[in-house]
C-alpha cells in the first residue's frame, strides 16, 4: 500500500469511529450516476464496461449500509428517461441489471429486494428476473433494497393517483366522493415505496446536483449529498463523508 493509501486508511477509520454515536439515516437513496463517463475516462470503447463496473460495486455499498445500520436502501439503476438510449446500450444494460439482481438475491447476502418502477416498460426477461429476485427474498429480515428500474418520479405519482382512483371506483365511489377523501396519506399509500420510511438521505454521485425526478414525493424532507466521484469510483470514505454531512444537519421538517 502506498503512502496515500495509508493516509486514507487512517482517515477512514477515524471517520468511522467518530460516526459511531452520531445520528444516522434509516433510509438511504442513491442515484448511481457516472458509469458512462467512467468508461470513457478509462479508455473503454464500449460504455457497457462502465455499467458493469457500476453494477459490480453495488454490493460494496450495501455492505457499508449494513455496517451503518441503515434499514432501507433505494438504488436508481435505470430511469424511464434512460429508455430512450440506443437499443445496443439498453440490451447490454438490461442484461447487466438481470445478472445484478440475481446476484444481490443470493442467499449469502440476506437482503430483501423490492422492485420500484414501471415494470411494464421493461423487457420480459428483465421483469422476470426482478420479480423472481423479489419473491425469492420476500421472507428475509435483512436490509430492504429497492431496485429502481424504469423509474420516473412523475410516473410514480401518476400511477399512485390512478391506483387510488381505481380502488375507490371498484368500491362504487363517485368521483365527487373520492375528491372529498383525497389527501396526502391516501396518495402515499399507493406509491411504489408504500409502507416504507421516506429517504432520510439522498446521495448522487458524478458531481451532478439535481434529482432528475428521483423520489419526487418521498424526498420532500430528505437531506441531499452530492459527490464528485463517478459511481464506480465511489469509496467507503465518500459514503462516510455523506453520513457525516447528514449527522451535522438539523432536520426541521419545515418547522
Amino acid at each position: 500500500m502506498n503512502l496515500r493509501g495509508l493516509v486514507y486508511g487512517v482517515y477512514e477509520r477515524r471517520l468511522a469511529r467518530n460516526l459511531a454515536d452520531a445520528p444516522g439515516p434509516r433510509h438511504v437513496a442513491v442515484i448511481l450516476d457516472g458509469n458512462r463517463r467512467w468508461a470513457r475516462a478509462a479508455g473503454a470503447g464500449d460504455v457497457r464496461h462502465g455499467h458493469q463496473a457500476g453494477a459490480d460495486h453495488i454490493a460494496d455499498l450495501l455492505g457499508w449500509c449494513e455496517e451503518a445500520h441503515v434499514e432501507v436502501v433505494t438504488l436508481w439503476l435505470l430511469s424511464s428517461d434512460n429508455l430512450n438510449r440506443s437499443p445496443a446500450e439498453l440490451d447490454a444494460l438490461f442484461g447487466i441489471i438481470e445478472d445484478t439482481v440475481r446476484r444481490l438475491a443470493a442467499p449469502a447476502n440476506g437482503w430483501r429486494l423490492n422492485p420500484v418502477g414501471a415494470l411494464d416498460l421493461l423487457p420480459d426477461s428483465t421483469v422476470v428476473a426482478i420479480k423472481e429476485a423479489a419473491e425469492t427474498t420476500r421472507e428475509r429480515s435483512g436490509l430492504l433494497v429497492n431496485v429502481a428500474v424504469g423509474y420516473g418520479g412523475r410516473r410514480e405519482i401518476a400511477d399512485a393517483v390512478r391506483g387510488l382512483l381505481q380502488e375507490h371506483a371498484e368500491r362504487g365511489a363517485s368521483l365527487e366522493e373520492v375528491a372529498t377523501l383525497l389527501d396526502v396519506e391516501h396518495i402515499a399509500e399507493h406509491l411504489y415505496t408504500r409502507g416504507q420510511p421516506d429517504p432520510d438521505l439522498v446521495i448522487r454521485t458524478s458531481g451532478e446536483q439535481r434529482l432528475s425526478g428521483f423520489l419526487l414525493w418521498q424526498s420532500a424532507h430528505s437531506e441531499f449529498y452530492f459527490c464528485d466521484a463517478l459511481w464506480p469510483d465511489f469509496r467507503r470514505i465518500d459514503f462516510l463523508r455523506a453520513l457525516r454531512s447528514y449527522a451535522q444537519r438539523t432536520r426541521r421538517y419545515g418547522a
